[in-house]
């Protein structure tokens, strides 16, 4: 893939943020389409189902996996030159941050990917929610929670100044990463037939899971001819929301893939609802369902800006090139959300309005 031309052409800069653009429409189209949502597939799991969301889910994760993984096989990325590979990681900001994250996106109703894309379709609920998650986000980067945050993450670091490979760690063999999500695909698969999942919602939901593959093979392709220096990343919400908001509060801002994502997430997602008749102007519910909405998208911003990631950042862009502490704030990521939905939407603990 020759990049080069139109590299020369506008520049490094506005490459990356045309890249951003391209991988986001991706996603927020297939993502609007499908439905997807990591937090409606850890409530069906709290109550026992193996359902559509779950399905959708998985299907995106093993896809990402398997078109990551085969890119790498290819020469098309390199793990360990990833931007989240190649810095310190923090097992306890995976821990605390995940499980923060978790129990954030089931109170305000979806993850911070799922806001945006609800955003799109005319949801003013998720235009509040996702403004405060970008706040927080922040204020955790930057303001007054960073000393708090940087806390928390130094209490546990990973060692050597990198994150932890664990397909490395565990001394797996080149291509186990290819298996895995192919294994993990046929059980997606499985659980699709017997929901009978129709062929579009399964091909919207591999289609998220490529934009994540899409996003890592276009910023390692720009950073291979680009004179200045180029972070290897693709899909997360935490750090991009926090910076486009920056981007349109700061002078002489300065364009890179963050930029483009986020934008592009909300016009796929609007093509999307557009093109299904999911257009709607929505609303919260009363003075309950908002607060719960903002608790939410606050614990979402820190935990997310903590834990490395969001569900989809952490969840799936750094779980497709198996970082660590990716793999470690998914998982806390399902227990909160678990344990949310089965103490406050399930039971209704006092002062927290369900569901």
């Amino acid at each position: 893939m020759d990049i080069l031309p139109l590299v020369d052409g506008i520049g490094e800069a506005p490459t990356a943020a045309l890249f951003g653009l391209i991988t986001g429409m991706v996603l927020g189209f297939a993502a609007q389409r499908s439905s997807f949502c990591l937090r409606a597939a850890c409530v069906e799991f709290a109550r026992g189902q193996f359902g559509r969301r779950m399905a959708v889910w998985l299907l995106c994760f093993s896809t990402a996996l398997v078109w990551v993984q085969g890119a790498t096989l290819l020469g098309l990325m390199r793990v360990e030159d990833a931007r989240m590979m190649a810095v310190t990681g923090s097992w306890s900001g995976a821990i605390f941050g995940g499980l923060m994250f978790g129990v954030g996106m089931v109170l305000a109703r979806g993850c911070s990917g799922r806001l945006l894309v609800l955003a799109a379709t005319g949801n003013l609920r998720s235009v509040v929610s996702g403004l405060i998650f970008a706040v927080v986000a922040i204020m955790a980067l930057q303001g007054v929670l960073a000393p708090l945050r940087d806390w928390l993450a130094a209490l546990w670091m990973t060692e050597g100044g990198r994150n932890v490979n664990l397909l490395n760690a565990l001394g797996l063999p080149r291509g186990s990463g290819l298996v895995l999500g192919l294994v993990l695909a046929v059980l997606a698969l499985e659980i699709a037939r017997r929901n009978r999942i129709g062929t579009r919602v399964l091909v919207m939901a591999s289609g998220v899971g490529f934009a994540v593959a899409l996003g890592w093979v276009l910023t390692f392709a720009l950073s291979a001819v680009a004179f200045d220096p180029v972070q290897i990343e693709s899909v997360t919400f935490t750090g991009p929301s926090a910076n486009t908001l920056m981007f349109f509060l700061i002078p002489n801002p300065v364009l890179e893939f963050d930029i483009g994502l986020v934008p592009g997430v909300f016009l796929g997602a609007f093509l999307g609802a557009w093109i299904g008749g999911d257009l709607k102007l929505q609303g919260f519910e009363g003075a309950g369902s908002m607060t719960r909405s903002i608790t939410g998208a606050a614990l979402m911003g820190f935990g997310g800006m903590l834990a490395g990631g969001c569900a989809i950042g952490a969840g799936v862009t750094g779980g497709s090139i198996f970082v660590g502490t990716a793999w470690l704030a998914l998982t806390c990521m399902w227990i909160g959300a678990v344990l949310t939905d089965l103490l406050v939407d399930q039971r209704g603990i006092r002062g927290v309005p369900a569901e």
